[in-house]
């Protein structure tokens, strides 16, 4: 079903659980995992001429640690290919997507720009709206415990109900 899976990551914290999922469905099918950085050409582009390639240095470098994390979660017998592109996020996991001949891309729902989001991350959402595979988005699960969904769950259960839930909103 999946031969190519190609996991989309900027090393925030919010997509760790997408690299789990990923390496996790290219284990169950066998499928080849690509991971990708993209360093955001249009921070760079709107910084200071004289500080551009400096900050272009550094964004580089966080997108090779955040690769490195990814070949060190995975597993040593598998292979993995990473990469880094300079662009805008959305359209180069995109455009990598279809290089590749990709099946299906993993994402977080929220990168290092989308961490105050309510909704969808603006690169997650790009992705879904403009990919040529399907998209698999995952969420960061609370680190207090759960997500949100399993918290309020949690709550009513032991009989606090709705209004207690609420309350704490």
């Amino acid at each position: 079903m999946f031969d190519t899976v190609v996991v989309a990551t900027d090393g925030s914290e919010s997509v760790e659980r997408a690299v789990d999922v990923a390496l996790d469905l290219a284990d169950r099918f066998d499928a080849e995992i690509h991971a990708l950085s993209v360093v955001d050409a249009s921070q760079v582009d709107a910084s200071p001429q004289q500080l551009r390639e400096e900050l272009r240095t550094a964004l580089e470098t966080t997108a090779d640690a955040a690769l490195a994390t990814v070949e060190e979660r995975t597993d040593e017998d598998r292979e993995i290919e990473t990469a880094v592109r300079e662009g805008r996020p959305a359209s180069e996991i995109c455009e990598y997507a279809r290089e590749i001949d990709a099946d299906v891309i993993a994402t977080g729902t929220r990168g290092r720009h989308g961490e105050n989001r309510l909704l969808l991350g603006s690169v997650a959402e790009r992705v879904v709206r403009t990919s040529p595979v399907p998209v698999l988005t995952v969420r960061q699960l609370d680190p207090m415990g759960g997500d949100d969904a399993e918290t309020e769950t949690e709550t009513e259960t032991d009989g606090a109900g709705a209004g207690a839930a609420d309350a704490d909103a």
